[in-house]
């Protein structure tokens, strides 16, 4: 394998010939010509990006930065408008930790985000992989910056055949290694880009890649095969209740999550835990109907399994729990409440 500056030199001349147009990122011939990436928008970007893929999120980035375009602006936001647009990306205390962390800066930092990884990671929201990032690309610092894109390319790179997560620290050392201190910020989207487009899961195209001569795993016909990763225990299966009501005058009943836990913060149906150790109750007196239907989700450590539970309320209704909503739109809702309002409106064929 050849030296690290060499190999480095070589994947940035391969990044300036095949950089990824992405909305959030400053292009490297733009970079060369002097334009800084808005710290803004990396930190923005990269949270999003956090267990989403890019293709899900560029709308997203796109319509935060009419909304909000500077971390001042997002900190003066409404906290259930934020909460809304965030809808649909998943993984909500992420948007919560997000207005956290803008007004830390923009009342402690004045509106400036600390340059330096340290410093970023004090921040509410932001990990090691993040402060790295945004260090790195925002503010060129030389840090290794290691997602799953990166795992896998120093996983064949260097052969690394220890199983994923237990070859997580040694890739992450691996990383550091390769990283150069001429153009910090530009090599760790080189190595993203790198990972996402030509280093693959299945199929890697080794003979474009600019690391071919150097991959000890594609030397050895193993790269397919990394990196390697410890069999997954099943998902267990969680069961609710969504009562879905709707008063005469179109008003739905919703409720609003407490701050912590799954979905914290967002607009929701009222039901129950998700344990199965308590029968839910009826937010409200009304006749509860079972159309027969049930809404599936899938969250990151469980499957859920809803059964939905569906009702017309009165124009007086006085509910015990959530609160009346006029206007709704179902894309403030999280996507599994979404599955259930739909589900809703088609089984009783509601306007």
């Amino acid at each position: 394998m050849r030296d690290a500056a060499i190999m480095a030199a070589d994947l940035l001349g391969w990044y300036d010939r095949h950089a990824r147009d992405l909305p959030w990122r400053v292009a490297p011939e733009a970079g060369r010509a002097g334009q800084r990436a808005d710290p803004y928008a990396v930190w923005l970007s990269e949270v999003m990006l956090q267990q989403t893929t890019v293709a899900a999120v560029k709308s997203y980035f796109t319509r935060f930065l009419e909304l909000w375009p500077d971390v001042g602006a997002l900190a003066a936001a409404d906290d259930a408008q934020v909460m809304g647009e965030w809808a649909g990306l998943g993984y909500y205390a992420r948007a919560r930790n997000l207005l956290k962390c803008a007004r830390v800066v923009a009342g402690a930092h004045d509106g400036a985000f600390p340059d330096t990884a340290e410093g970023l990671r004090a921040l509410p929201g932001i990990g090691p992989y993040t402060a790295a990032a945004i260090a790195a690309i925002a503010f060129d610092r030389p840090e290794a910056v290691v997602d799953g894109n990166v795992e896998r390319v120093m996983a064949r790179l260097f052969r690394v055949e220890t199983p994923l997560p237990t070859a997580k620290p040694e890739l992450r050392d691996r990383a550091a290694e390769m990283t150069p201190r001429a153009r910090p910020g530009d090599y760790a989207q080189a190595v993203m880009d790198l990972g996402a487009t030509i280093c693959t899961p299945k199929r890697p195209a080794c003979g474009i890649c600019p690391w071919q001569a150097d991959c000890r795993a594609r030397a050895a016909g193993v790269a397919a095969d990394l990196p390697a990763r410890a069999a997954k225990k099943p998902k267990p299966v969680r069961h609710g209740v969504a009562f879905v009501g709707r008063r005469s005058d179109g008003a739905w009943l919703l409720e609003r999550r407490p701050d912590g836990g799954l979905l914290g913060g967002m607009l929701g149906w009222p039901g129950g835990g998700w344990d199965d150790t308590h029968a839910p109750v009826p937010p409200a007196e009304a006749d509860w109907r079972d159309p027969g239907a049930e809404v599936r989700h899938t969250f990151t450590h469980f499957h859920l399994r809803l059964a939905l539970r569906v009702a017309e309320l009165p124009a007086d209704c006085r509910p015990e729990r959530g609160d009346f909503v006029v206007g709704l739109r179902p894309s403030d809702l999280p996507t599994v409440m979404r599955k259930a309002f739909d589900m809703a409106r088609s089984t009783l064929d509601l306007a």
